[in-house]
């Protein structure tokens, strides 16, 4: 790795070092790091809780364990220089442990982290967050064999290696990242990049995995939610593409409750959202640094009674201090589920949305490019 040095146009080697010559350790040290910065990881991870030794049976503790956001529980291990020759052992136990846990036990394991490292916290509204579903009750987690593993270690064994691509041959799966401190006079740098498997082998498995689940599912499923929501985004487009409403004219129908399109500043999509017992537009503000967020969701809270009155009704402002995004939205209550309701409901979005769309383009523009020129 090598650090850029713009005002000589010259590149400087950092030099790799060991956590053990550094004074870090796995528990003070890289553990905090990602459960602080799971993202490092390569992938949105809730966290959930740490040195967990919720096992009936035995004194066993795991190092993390998170949610991803098909609502699979990750168990991972950390091993600072050395992954020692037992780890996957190790974590098949306790995956094997986890795999047993219900969705109550779940939110009572994240709740205990929430009250003892984040001052409290709804474990079930957070986690509903997360999953980007519309209440507790659609949330699925931990659902067969769906559990997975993560080794994050500076160095793996030659057994270990081979354990591990034995078992992604036969379904399980794993991930081994190569977690390397460097160092530069007084600074010190981490690397952390996935190893096993590559991330191209890792794609193909995903789309290998995706096209066998596609061809196990049964016409039962195609009558829950996610057929419901298909059905009505895609009965929503097509309406709305013989509106004056342009901005999803190129969007696909989709399972989710939500449907985005751009509003010109990246991050900040116009958004349809689509429940059981609501719908409602909203400014989707999630960008991918929170400081920008609010930034952006102040700098057009500033604006809120002008911004109202163009609309033409009052609007919900939240800000989510305790989350990455912010929003604004409108809603509206309905029997989202009753086909019957389907045209009023599809009346109520693209009439809100031209509205949503005509009073924030202006002032999103300007702040876009207040942004650009910082």
């Amino acid at each position: 790795m090598f650090r850029i040095n713009k005002q000589d146009n010259v590149i400087q080697r950092l030099k790799e070092r060991k956590f053990s010559e550094l004074g870090f350790r796995e528990r003070d040290h890289l553990q905090e790091w990602l459960a602080h910065y799971p993202e490092a990881l390569g992938e949105d991870l809730l966290i959930i809780q740490k040195e967990f030794n919720g096992f009936d049976g035995t004194n066993e503790r795991l190092d993390l364990l998170a949610l991803d956001k098909s609502g699979n529980l990750v168990v991972i291990e950390n091993k600072l220089d050395d992954s020692g020759k037992d780890v996957t052992w190790q974590a098949l136990k306790y995956v094997s442990y986890c795999s047993t846990l219900t969705k109550i036990q779940i939110i009572d394991i994240y709740q205990k982290y929430l009250d003892r490292y984040e001052d409290g916290g709804d474990a079930r509204g957070r986690i509903v967050d997360f999953l980007e579903e519309e209440d507790f009750d659609s949330i699925v987690i931990n659902k067969g064999t769906s559990q997975r593993i993560i080794f994050v270690a500076n160095n793996y064994r030659q057994e270990v290696t081979s354990t591990v691509l034995w078992l992604l041959e036969q379904q399980i799966q794993i991930q081994c990242f190569r977690a390397t401190p460097y160092s530069m006079a007084d600074e010190i740098f981490l690397q952390v990049e996935q190893i096993i498997p590559t991330p191209e082998a890792k794609e193909y498995m995903i789309g290998i995995n995706a096209k066998e689940q596609e061809s196990k599912n049964s016409e039962s499923e195609l009558k829950n939610r996610h057929h419901i929501r298909f059905e009505f985004w895609k009965q929503l487009l097509e309406i709305s593409s013989d509106s004056s409403l342009d901005l999803f004219r190129n969007i696909s129908p989709s399972k989710d409750h939500w449907l985005s399109a751009g509003s010109g500043m990246r991050g900040v999509p116009y958004t349809f959202v689509f429940l059981k017992q609501a719908a409602r537009v909203e400014v989707n503000i999630s960008r991918s640094i929170t400081e920008e967020n609010k930034l952006v969701f102040d700098e057009l809270y500033k604006q809120k009674d002008m911004l109202e009155e163009k609309f033409g009704n009052t609007l919900e402002w939240e800000r989510l201090d305790d989350k990455k995004a912010s929003r604004i939205k409108y809603e509206q209550p309905f029997d989202g589920y009753n086909k019957d309701s389907w045209d009023d409901i599809i009346a109520f979005m693209i009439g809100a949305m031209q509205r949503l769309s005509s009073t924030f383009k202006g002032p999103l523009a300007k702040i876009n490019s207040q942004l650009k020129s910082q």
